[in-house]
């Protein structure tokens, strides 16, 4: 005989089916836990959990002072933490696929050479991936790697695993920088992402370190219509 499943997964199960059936909209309100607790005949605390493992997930957005809404399903990234995209697609419960465009060994030109860290001309790794979220490009990566650091990298099989899981599973990361911008592309680069060059696109340079080593720099394209960042900050009160 199979049990039922814990209460709250049956609150996060209905919840879900309204999301996802199309019943509740993105930005749509959601009853209150105390609303939620009565119809289950749960507590609030049953509930809230519920909630808030969906709020964690990205189904759903808490507003201080005005309730939890469904969250606009627009691919959403962390500025502050670094995830791997294949698990943040996999979260909205999308599928997640990539296409390899390069995969090569090449010579640092200046700008290279400069991000990265090392001597111009000096031997490095290049990819360049397209990330699709049910089909729709919606990250166009390119990305360096000093070899010294991440020697098989390019053997690597990125249908199996990104480069980003790549560089976690050689090198444990301790520090990452951002910088971000809004920008326009070539035509090359939006028939990767299957956009207009009139489209404006979210530029994010990103350079990762292992400790005191430099291990990748890369330029992260999102098509601004498909793709937005989040970021937070918690302060201590004082």
């Amino acid at each position: 005989m199979t049990s039922a499943p814990p209460l709250y997964l049956q609150i996060q199960q209905h919840l879900l089916e309204k999301i996802q059936g199309g019943a509740w909209p993105a930005h749509h309100q959601i009853p209150p836990e105390e609303q939620l607790a009565r119809d289950f005949g749960v507590s609030r605390m049953t509930a809230n959990k519920a909630i808030r493992d969906l709020v964690h997930k990205g189904y759903l957005t808490r507003q201080p002072g005005l309730g939890t809404f469904v969250t606009d399903r627009k691919a959403e990234s962390s500025l502050v933490e670094v995830y791997n995209i294949a698990d943040e697609v996999r979260c909205r419960g999308h599928h997640y696929s990539n296409r390899v465009l390069v995969c090569e060994d090449i010579e640092a030109d200046d700008e290279v050479a400069l991000r990265l860290g090392v001597r111009l001309g000096s031997r490095v790794f290049q990819t360049l991936l397209v990330h699709l979220e049910n089909d729709t490009p919606i990250q166009l990566e390119n990305r360096y790697v000093n070899p010294r650091w991440v020697p098989n990298y390019l053997t690597s099989d990125f249908s199996l695993h990104t480069p980003n899981e790549v560089l976690v599973a050689a090198c444990p990361i301790t520090d990452v920088e951002h910088i971000v911008e809004a920008v326009l592309v070539d035509q090359q680069t939006a028939n990767w992402l299957a956009i207009d060059t009139a489209t404006p696109c979210l530029s994010m340079v990103r350079r990762t370190w292992s400790g005191e080593q430099l291990i990748s720099y890369a330029r992260l394209l999102h098509p601004g219509d498909r793709y937005k960042l989040r970021s937070s900050v918690h302060r201590q009160a004082s």
